[in-house]
């Protein structure tokens, strides 16, 4: 804990933002970190609650009461220790993750939770401003290799897991770069790539092997992976998209967001083109459809890059403005959220269904639309007409891509199509092989990715040498 008397002596303050005319004029990140002195009296706020349920809000189980009192105390590296222990990445984490540990600290109870996504943040900045930051070599190896596949969130975890065990660990890439989703997926403006980099970089030389252009199923045979690797862990992502079944899907400048949000990543990083035709929202009127994070970025996105309109639209009806504590509390509830894109300047609606998407000479030109009540059945009279140059389909992912790799293993999928693996020994339906991240369990959030890579590198480790030290 840290101050006894500190949540009553001290408000919740949260890192501000650049202004929104300042911030849209580039992709660079535009959260202002706190001083010290204020992360200090945010720390002091964590309050001597007997069960901390943030621990359990926290998918990798931070243990956030004793870094938030030792950053109250001034204790910056023990802190970064503490942090460490349970997540490989809070770079990642504190920039990108949605903070289901402040909706369950006790302090949510009066809506004012110990700002503790800002308080990591600040930890592992200043860990790597510091230089504590190094690569942790194992003192000895064990002589087993294993073939990671997916470089995303769970598959960094997982790999650099397992090399600090000992063993020899390559990771294979179909894209250009590491970092699936976190390279491609997440706009620079959420979070800037050179923090993927440095961590490649450590984890180079604590002895992870990466080989990117490599697409597993394509350059480089599934079986021939087993037949190379003592273990292999698939780690790939949910890449399969959710699609619009209406009139006019096949039109010129309907896209999905993930050919989207990749191209401006790349744009940026100075990667050749993707072969995809040029999508870009400058002077056109936007829609999104889809309410969640991947149409947030959307938004952000289209602003920046000099959109003429934005309209978000979001087929369920419109979440309250404030949960009812005494229900949720302290789960994750569902209420109205407006994300730092959104606030940028777009346009929301809720309960709408996508009836046509309306063309001109071939190309996307107008989106008609309809109500939905509260059972989700069409209001008549209520049709609605949008223009619409650009239609961005962020509905959400099905699953993994069956074709190729998994369809060449022939490993057994669950009933939502995704690879069947239990969250004990991580184990799939073929000998010597492991699934963990979106690949097992479905779209989620990178806290659950960075859980997953570490439970199923434990898992690993204790395959191949019959026990294991490493953490779940």
């Amino acid at each position: 804990m840290g101050k006894v008397t500190g949540f009553m002596e001290f408000d919740r303050h949260e890192r501000p933002y650049k202004a929104v005319e300042e911030r849209l004029k580039n992709f660079r990140e535009f959260v202002i970190p706190l001083d010290e002195a204020e992360l200090a009296r945010q720390g002091a706020r964590c309050m001597d609650c007997g069960i901390p349920y943030c621990h359990n809000g926290c998918p990798v189980n931070n243990i956030i009461p004793d870094w938030n009192d030792l950053v109250y105390r001034q204790r910056w590296r023990e802190a970064l220790g503490v942090l460490h222990s349970t997540n490989n990445f809070p770079e990642f984490t504190g920039r990108i993750c949605p903070a289901p540990c402040e909706a369950s600290c006790t302090l949510n109870i009066n809506e004012a939770p110990v700002a503790i996504k800002s308080i990591e943040c600040a930890i592992i900045d200043k860990g790597w401003e510091e230089g504590w930051i190094v690569p942790e070599i194992p003192e000895r190896r064990s002589g087993k290799r294993v073939a990671v596949v997916g470089s995303g969130p769970s598959g960094m975890a997982c790999a650099q897991q397992l090399a600090r065990a000992g063993h020899d660990v390559t990771v294979y890439e179909k894209n250009a770069r590491i970092g699936g989703l976190l390279r491609y997926g997440i706009p620079d403006f959420k979070m800037e790539k050179y923090l993927i980099d440095r961590r490649i970089s450590q984890m180079q030389a604590e002895g992870v092997t990466f080989r990117h252009n490599t697409e597993v199923g394509v350059d480089v045979t599934s079986r021939d992976l087993l037949k190379q690797y003592d273990a292999v862990v698939l780690t790939g992502g949910s890449e399969h998209p959710r699609n619009l079944d209406v009139p006019g899907r096949e039109l010129d400048g309907v896209h999905f967001a993930m050919n989207f949000l990749p191209q401006q990543n790349r744009r940026i990083g100075g990667e050749a083109p993707w072969p995809l035709p040029e999508i870009s929202a400058k002077g056109k009127h936007v829609i999104v459809i889809g309410g969640g994070d991947t149409g947030s970025d959307c938004i952000g996105t289209s602003l920046r890059q000099g959109a003429k309109s934005v309209t978000q639209l979001e087929i369920m009806p419109k979440p309250p403005e404030k949960e009812n504590k005494a229900m949720v509390w302290p789960d994750w509830p569902n209420r109205m959220r407006t994300s730092s894109s959104q606030a940028e300047g777009c346009a929301r609606d809720w309960g709408v269904s996508t009836k046509q998407i309306v063309g001109k000479n071939g190309k996307a030109a107008a989106i008609d639309c309809i109500r939905l009540d509260d059972k989700m059945k069409e209001v008549p009279g209520t049709e609605f007409t949008l223009p619409a140059d650009l239609v961005l389909l962020a509905m959400g992912f099905l699953h993994p891509v069956h074709e190729g790799m998994l369809n060449d293993l022939g490993v057994t999928l669950d009933p939502r199509g995704n690879v069947q693996a239990n969250m004990i020994n991580y184990k799939t339906s073929v000998d010597r092989l492991f699934a963990a991240g979106d690949m097992r369990r479905g779209q989620s959030l990178v806290v659950w990715a960075i859980r997953e890579g570490r439970q199923a590198a434990r898992a690993v480790d204790e395959y191949l040498m019959g026990e294991s030290l490493l953490p779940r």
